[in-house]
């Protein structure tokens, strides 16, 4: 597999590692929004969210809460983004599960959200949210 993250894991790639347990990696990112930049990284290989198990996607929060804390105690910042992409469409480049901790400054004037569309309607808000509760 060429999977950059397996390889990180398997130690064949070095990393700035933060923290390690049974199922994840937590590393600096080598190309950081701000210089602390985290992913947490599952050790077995899936594709993203919705190839993971439920084990590793309820476990990934805990490890996420721990080094959030951990992040914004060590930079100073102002608050943490929790991001994860998933499929090329959402941006999402290294093709195995892994969470981005992003700390962030008040004046740092990144903003994730800075396209933002409108329904026509809230009849239509309600037909969206129908579909959304049928398809699970």
């Amino acid at each position: 597999m060429d999977c950059i993250f397996c390889k990180i894991i398997a130690g064949d790639i070095h990393c700035s590692k933060v923290y390690e347990d049974a199922l994840f990696i937590a590393f600096l990112d080598i190309r950081p929004v701000h210089k602390g930049h985290v992913l947490i990284v599952p050790k077995k290989h899936f594709l993203n969210v919705f190839d993971t198990p439920d084990e590793e996607a309820e476990a990934i929060y805990k490890v996420a809460k721990k080094i959030s804390g951990a992040v914004m105690k060590a930079s100073g910042c102002d608050g943490i983004n929790i991001v994860q992409n998933n499929n090329a469409a959402a941006g999402q480049e290294v093709f195995h599960s892994h969470l981005h901790i992003i700390h962030r400054y008040d004046n740092d004037k990144l903003r994730f959200a800075s396209i933002h569309k409108e329904y026509d309607s809230l009849d239509e808000m309600g037909e969206m949210a129908e579909k959304v509760k049928e398809a699970l």
